[in-house]
């Protein structure tokens, strides 16, 4: 017998809270049984989102500043601390039941970072893990990807944030992750030219289904059957 299916849709540019509401509405949809798991895949315009963690001294500009540089700043329901999303960032959501994985949602996470490590090896980056910490380092070290989920009646929504192609200076004017002095990297960086956006798509789809053994299939947002505006949500 195969592996479960899990469908993998590619969204494009979409603005924070309109993917938020998108994952609500699909975390009811897969509480329900009416869909299998899912990954989404996108990316946002700049964003700065503060996990339940976060503290007022991680934003020290002030929200004013910010928006001034045409960064918005977000509320989020997932644990952690602040991050920074913008285009050229992959953006992964995986609405999944944590059923199969005994509801250990330690394991689901460090399952994830797997996902990260391996998918950046495909592309020659050696990664690691740092003891105490979420996420994914470069051997430098440098943080290249950063995780933070939320977990309701067993199903996750959120979920990882990799640095492929993105602006980094954004990270600078804030404490990314609550942790001080942490210098942030990318897939750029580290290789020395830009990435091409849906080839590490492919691979990182490829590898959460190795990782979680789950069979990707692509599907497009209409196939989801949500009562949304697709024109809006997606832009792919």
């Amino acid at each position: 017998m195969g592996s479960p299916e899990i469908w993998c849709t590619r969204l494009g540019l979409v603005p924070y809270g309109e993917g938020l509401e998108l994952q609500r509405r699909l975390e009811a949809s897969r509480l329900a049984g009416e869909l299998p798991d899912l990954l989404l895949l996108l990316e946002h315009p700049p964003t700065y989102t503060r996990g339940r963690r976060t503290r007022d001294h991680e934003l020290p500009m002030g929200e004013q500043w910010y928006g001034m540089q045409g960064i918005e700043v977000a509320d989020a329901d997932r644990g952690g601390h602040v991050t920074y999303h913008g285009p050229g960032q992959l953006v992964g959501y995986p609405i999944v039941s944590l059923h199969p994985y005994g509801d250990d949602v330690h394991e689901y996470v460090r399952r994830m970072e797997q996902v990260i490590v391996r998918s950046l090896a495909t592309f020659g980056i050696e990664a690691c893990l740092r003891e105490g910490l979420t996420g994914v380092w470069t051997s430098e070290p440098g943080k290249i990807a950063s995780i933070g989920i939320h977990v309701s009646r067993g199903i996750t929504r959120h979920g990882f944030a990799v640095n492929v192609n993105n602006d980094l200076q954004p990270f600078e004017w804030i404490v990314p992750c609550g942790i001080d002095h942490c210098r942030m990297t990318s897939v750029t960086r580290e290789t020395g030219s830009e990435q091409d956006m849906e080839a590490f798509m492919n691979v990182v789809s490829e590898q959460f289904g190795s990782v979680y053994g789950r069979l990707p299939v692509a599907s497009r947002l209409e196939e989801l059957g949500i009562a949304t505006s697709a024109e809006a949500v997606a832009r792919a």
